[in-house]
């Protein structure tokens, strides 16, 4: 990450601002990219004073929520054999094993899958074809893609703004320390969503177990 905050730091503000939009918006589209990698460390040059943070958060939102719609019209479009498609071309990131923990969160949170899983980098990335594909309606979807993007984009950017610049004020004679303290608060902003995330097998798979324990007892 500090080496893409290095070739960033280097690129005239409005340039960083496309490639946060760029980056996001084809990573929310199906296509394994490092997303949060670029919005991590464009809110640190942010608190750097490299760059705008209300800008870094709106071309991240924009991002999300454009390329969330773009690929939720691609999923639709292309459906079941679309994922297959990916699954072979991204075997290691959206193979069928991903793709069948990102149905099991689309089958038990709904619409609401496409909320959490913007926190989430297999869902981030799954999110809105998945939903096309599986037909989710377009209305519901789009209000829960925009919530989202948003709590995501600007929640990230501000937090990690907000505790660069206490760092650098309290740390400025120990630089790198500042920077592990704001990489450590953007991953505590979105770790309780990620094991959220990461239960959803043990969970279904007790749900499913039920039913048979029920019937071996009768």
């Amino acid at each position: 990450m500090v080496d893409v905050q290095h070739w960033l730091s280097a690129l005239p503000p409005g340039l960083v601002y496309l490639i946060v939009a760029g980056v996001i918006g084809v990573e929310s589209m199906g296509v394994p990219l490092p997303g949060e990698i670029v919005l991590v460390s464009s809110a640190l040059l942010a608190a750097a004073g490299v760059v705008e943070p209300e800008w870094v958060a709106t071309a991240a939102a924009a991002g999300a929520i454009v390329g969330d719609s773009v690929g939720y019209a691609v999923g639709r479009r292309g459906g079941r054999p679309l994922l297959a498609r990916l699954g072979r071309r991204f075997p290691r990131h959206l193979g069928p094993a991903q793709i069948a923990r990102a149905e099991q969160s689309f089958a038990r949170h709904g619409v609401w899958a496409v909320f959490f899983g913007r926190f989430v980098a297999l869902l981030r990335i799954l999110a809105g074809p998945l939903a096309g594909a599986l037909h989710v309606p377009y209305r519901r979807f789009l209000v829960a893609n925009a919530a989202g993007g948003l709590v995501w984009a600007f929640g990230t950017t501000y937090l990690l703004f907000s505790v660069g610049r206490a760092a650098e004020h309290w740390l400025k004679d120990i630089s790198w320390a500042g920077l592990v303290v704001a990489i450590l608060a953007g991953l505590a902003s979105t770790w309780w969503l990620r094991r959220r995330a990461h239960r959803l097998g043990p969970a279904e798979a007790a749900d499913e177990a039920e039913p048979v324990r029920a019937g071996s007892d009768r």
